[in-house]
């Protein structure tokens, strides 16, 4: 495998986009490409994103849609479409990375398989600390997360640590639960040949599910990315919802069509 696409969804919080892309800047893999996906982020928010694409010390590009809701899926593909790598990495713009973390998926990378990290979540006063004080929390040794975790000021710790879990990474090749795109590893070939996130899925919800179900469904299986590649998720208010049980059904009669593998409205439609 040679370069890497990292894919970074954003929407109005430039806060938030700054720490996840200085945390990115500083890995100690450099054989990677960011694009920012910017889900419809207003004006204001749209200068301060585009700004990074010259002052990045690492290829960066940036897209952009108009606002019409929760369109995680589509800004996704429309990302992809002008992605160069060979390998994918999804992640959220309110989410921190460590210096390892680019390093650790390329290891990870396997022919056939998905890869899904685990996610330490903040607490909603740690966020804001972190915020206010532009905490650089990639560059801080285990001891301080062990601090914080005491602290409560974060959800769990052992997703910090490195585990050897060998064959035990293999044992649930058709989980499609909890495996999400604010931490998640596809080959590029792998999901055009699902043809992508299905844009059917607006509103928040299930996107992501429905994409590892399709890859599933084609042969493709999870290899376990917890306790080796985490990310530190801030806090933030829950998204609107009022989409999801329509999306939750719409996910439900598709997990057992096991023939159904092609989004219907997916990243085909922008790739010439």
């Amino acid at each position: 495998m040679n370069l890497i696409s990292v894919i970074v969804t954003t929407y109005n919080w430039p806060a938030a986009l700054t720490l996840c892309l200085e945390s990115l800047f500083v890995q100690q893999d450099k054989n990677f490409e960011i694009i920012i996906a910017d889900d419809g982020s207003s004006e204001n928010n749209l200068e301060t994103a585009k700004g990074y694409c010259t002052d990045s010390p690492i290829s960066l590009s940036y897209i952009h849609h108009g606002d019409k809701g929760f369109r995680a899926g589509t800004i996704r593909n429309k990302a992809v479409a002008i992605c160069k790598g060979e390998y994918l990495l999804f992640i959220d713009g309110d989410c921190i990375v460590l210096p390892n973390f680019i390093g650790k998926h390329r290891h990870l990378a396997l022919q056939g398989f998905f890869v899904p990290g685990n996610r330490v979540l903040l607490s909603q006063e740690f966020t804001q600390e972190v915020i206010d004080k532009h905490l650089a929390l990639y560059a801080k040794p285990i001891g301080h997360f062990i601090f914080l975790w005491l602290q409560k000021k974060i959800n769990r710790l052992f997703g910090f640590f490195y585990l050897p879990l060998g064959f035990l990474r293999y044992v649930q090749p058709n989980k499609w639960q909890k495996a999400m795109t604010c931490n998640l590893g596809i080959w590029k070939s792998d999901f055009l040949m699902v043809n992508g996130f299905d844009e059917l899925f607006e509103g928040w919800g299930y996107e992501d599910s429905d994409l590892v179900i399709r890859l599933i469904h084609a042969g493709i299986k999870r290899k376990e990315g917890r306790f080796a590649v985490p990310v530190l998720h801030l806090w933030h208010s829950q998204n609107d919802k009022s989409n999801q049980d329509i999306n939750y059904q719409r996910l439900m009669e598709r997990l057992n069509k096991l023939d159904f593998i092609i989004a219907k409205k997916g990243v085909s439609q922008y790739i010439d």
